[in-house]
């Protein structure tokens, strides 16, 4: 079976930073892109960041959304099947659910709270 599993949230202070962690198992990791999506109690789900497939090799793999460019990163270690998101400089707005996805397969998420 498929599987996607979160952990690495918690709780940060207003500028400081997070990193989550999401494992794969049940396919082969290094052919997919993977992506990081949000949820705040309340509001849509949002894109945060994305990274190619090791089979992209023109350039930059990673995308990011507009609010968290320079901020996050989305680094992957294909030997270990896991995507990570790396949260610098964060604010209380950014308080969520943070979830691990391969195209419509999503993991269980883990929260992340910030807040002084």
């Amino acid at each position: 079976q498929v599987h996607l599993v979160e952990s690495g949230g918690g709780w940060a202070q207003p500028g400081g930073s997070l990193t989550l962690s999401c494992v794969a198992s049940g396919f082969n990791f290094s052919r997919y892109s993977m992506n990081w999506f949000r949820q705040a109690t309340g509001k849509e789900r949002e894109f945060v960041a994305g990274i190619a497939s090791s089979e992209y090799t023109f350039g930059d793999n990673t995308r990011y959304g507009d609010s968290v460019k320079g901020r996050f990163t989305i680094p992957r270690d294909n030997a270990k099947n896991t995507v990570f998101l790396q949260m610098n400089s964060l604010i209380p707005e950014e308080t969520a659910k943070y979830c691990g996805s391969r195209n419509v397969l999503w993991g269980q998420g883990t929260q992340g709270t910030v807040s002084s």
